[in-house]
């Protein structure tokens, strides 16, 4: 599969978060999101694992619970289940990577 940028589509899953479908197939999915300064990626949990990566920008990012600073170059990885939230400290840019792929974007 390719996926040329310009062709995404990009969505508004909430108040100042964009996201683009990025290359996906098989198991696996990578998925952009950019957040405006104070844009919040609510508390939530899914059957997937994930593993991200600040592109640009900083979070304030929780996980079960505990809340970390995340800066551009930071990644995390959320296993199945794992209850897990963000809000933009500015504006900023995550990579996310999905297995199984979130049929629930698509």
């Amino acid at each position: 599969m390719i996926v040329k940028y310009k062709d995404i589509t990009p969505t508004n899953p909430s108040k100042g978060i964009e996201r683009r479908i990025l290359a996906h197939g098989g198991e696996m999915m990578g998925v952009e999101a950019r957040f405006e300064k104070g844009a919040v990626g609510q508390i939530h949990s899914h059957p997937h694992e994930q593993i991200s990566y600040v592109l640009s920008g900083s979070f304030e990012y929780s996980i079960e619970g505990e809340k970390h600073i995340l800066h551009a170059g930071d990644s995390y990885y959320v296993a199945p289940a794992a209850l897990h939230g963000a809000v933009a400290l500015e504006d900023a840019v995550i990579l996310d990577i999905f297995t199984p792929q979130r049929e629930d974007f698509i």
